[in-house]
């Protein structure tokens, strides 16, 4: 028997029963139960007393804006606050709820931020944004739980920086480049990084988008902090934030000199100078012995070179997979925004774990071929890339050491990109872009 043809009947009855009004009501009360144990932990921690991760960096700095305090300030060699300054402001304006009271808005945002990326993750999948497959909510959310129980943990908006990004995508396919733009400029705003998909807007000639994305992204950075900080101190945080992030060294990358490239940092550069140079891949640890995983021991100036070629290599597959605008289609489309999901993750010079909540999107999209009985291809990539995600949960420290996550997200990238160029190959004839409903 095909196995493409047996998935979807193996589902079949499940799928209707899951899709009966009742049974979606009942995913959406698990999901809500999920999302509360998730949000009252940290809560819990705060009310015991305990360790407070991120959460309390949020706070403090909350209240140094409201003081009036300078924000970026070397302390121990590092800053304690990396990222930029329109997230400071708002966390300024949180910091007035009080410590639990911060706490608990950054966990509901979190839960709203995880539907939405669901939902968005669903829709762009199956090419409709009214009648979606449950499997396409459960079985994503299901695969990265644990990297989104993270960013509760921790306190990280990487959920939310997806939400954004694919809220985004979202209005790109629905020809709303202004929005989209912005919306990719709020989540740099947030954390630096998503503003590397600029570089996929110019070539992809949304030139409105791209348009969008930096005036959004002055008067997030300038315009706004002006009537809280000034004009002058506005650009002098900025000045003092691109100076101290935006460097890269054999020490380290940005503020992180002791976490960049140990076994946390998950991303090519992070992987690449622990598995080539002979750096402590636990040195964010102390006390403790140093621990080297490299297979080779070369120079800063070489590792960077293949760095380089790996990233431009990637970059190379990745426009010559993607189809000609008159050939694009939802189907392909949702393939292509998976892609560049997954090349910033690996480009960025910091990947740690909770990054990797961006997988629902291609999990989301895997999900929807093997149920459409196109997804006999994929999981010849998707399967070994799992299997090295769960090394993570087996051996946590010992499978990252060796850039299991990477290397999976790699994995990912490959298979997708076999994928698109299948679809490219299935679509000779040029059809219209066209809405959802008729892409669909």
């Amino acid at each position: 028997m095909n196995k493409s043809i047996a998935a979807p009947n193996t589902f079949g009855t499940l799928d209707k029963r899951l899709n009966s009004p009742p049974r979606l009501r009942v995913l959406l009360l698990i999901f809500i139960a999920a999302a509360t144990v998730f949000s009252a932990l940290p809560l819990l921690h705060y009310f015991r007393g305990g360790h407070l991760f991120d959460y309390k960096l949020w706070y403090d700095t909350g209240q140094q804006v409201l003081a009036g305090q300078e924000i970026f300030v070397f302390r121990s060699g590092k800053y304690d606050f990396m990222y930029p300054l329109p997230c400071a402001l708002f966390f300024g304006g949180a910091s007035l709820l009080g410590q639990g009271g911060l706490i608990f808005l950054l966990v509901a945002i979190n839960s709203v931020a995880w539907f939405c990326s669901a939902k968005f993750s669903a829709t762009l999948a199956t090419g409709d944004r009214r009648v979606t497959n449950p499997w396409v909510y459960v079985v994503p959310s299901l695969l990265v739980i644990v990297y989104i129980w993270s960013t509760y943990h921790l306190g990280q908006p990487n959920l939310v920086l997806l939400a954004l990004m694919l809220c985004a995508f979202v209005a790109l396919r629905a020809e709303r480049e202004i929005i989209a733009g912005s919306l990719i400029a709020v989540a740099a705003a947030i954390k630096a990084f998503p503003v590397i998909a600029i570089v996929y807007l110019l070539y992809r000639r949304y030139w409105t988008a791209a348009a969008s994305l930096v005036v959004a992204l002055v008067l997030l950075l300038l315009i706004l902090p002006a009537p809280f900080r000034g004009f002058e101190r506005a650009w002098r945080d900025l000045e003092k934030w691109s100076a101290g992030m935006l460097k890269y060294s054999e020490a380290g990358v940005g503020q992180r000199p002791k976490r960049s490239y140990t076994w946390k940092n998950q991303s090519l550069v992070g992987v690449s100078n622990r598995l080539l140079r002979r750096v402590d891949a636990d040195a964010g640890s102390a006390p403790h012995q140093p621990v080297y995983v490299n297979f080779a021991d070369l120079k800063f100036s070489a590792v960077n070179a293949i760095i380089i070629g790996i990233a431009l290599a990637l970059g190379i597959a990745f426009i010559a997979v993607m189809p000609q605008r008159g050939m694009r289609m939802a189907e392909s489309d949702a393939i292509e925004f998976t892609l560049l999901l997954l090349l910033m993750l690996m480009i960025t010079p910091l990947s740690f774990g909770y990054f990797f909540c961006w997988l629902m999107l291609p999990f989301a999209i895997a999900t929807q071929r093997v149920l459409a009985g196109k997804g006999s291809a994929i999981l010849w990539w998707g399967l070994p890339a799992l299997a090295l995600l769960a090394l993570g949960l087996i051996f946590p420290r010992g499978a990252q050491l060796y850039g299991n996550t990477f290397f999976a997200t790699l994995l990912l990238f490959i298979g997708f990109a076999f994928e698109l160029l299948r679809c490219k190959k299935e679509r000779r004839q040029p059809q219209l872009v066209g809405n959802f409903g008729s892409a669909g």
